[in-house]
């Protein structure tokens, strides 16, 4: 059993951020093989952090799902378990990238601003 949801956050990540890392693209899709389907493949193919956002939440509802209807005796349990603690916290970390994201857009407008205050162009 593998963490799909994170591989598939990685590659989309990638996307996203335009890195260029044959060596991780080639483990993150070797990983994903033959599961891309659904929210996975939603996140795998993302160019934009509110897709990855949105792709993710659908990922975790499926994995919530799959945790509710384990059997607690299934010696893979725990690590679905694991599995779902791992994803939740990628979720956080990727709500705190938008953020930061979010945040610099901001300061620069009010850098931009401040900028012309201190030099008005002539109009």
């Amino acid at each position: 059993m593998t963490c799909h949801e994170l591989e598939a956050l990685r590659l989309g990540l990638m996307n996203v951020l335009g890195t260029s890392d044959r060596s991780a693209r080639e483990h993150a899709e070797k990983e994903l093989d033959g599961e891309l389907d659904g929210p996975i493949e939603g996140l795998a193919e993302a160019d934009s952090l509110s897709d990855l956002q949105r792709h993710l939440d659908a990922a975790l509802v499926d994995l919530e799902e799959q945790v509710a209807a384990a059997d607690e005796a299934d010696p893979e349990y725990d690590y679905l378990r694991g599995r779902l603690v791992a994803v939740r916290d990628a979720e956080r970390s990727l709500a705190r990238v938008v953020d930061h994201g979010t945040g610099f857009l901001d300061d620069l407008g009010e850098t931009h601003h401040s900028l012309h205050d201190a030099f008005p162009a002539d109009e």
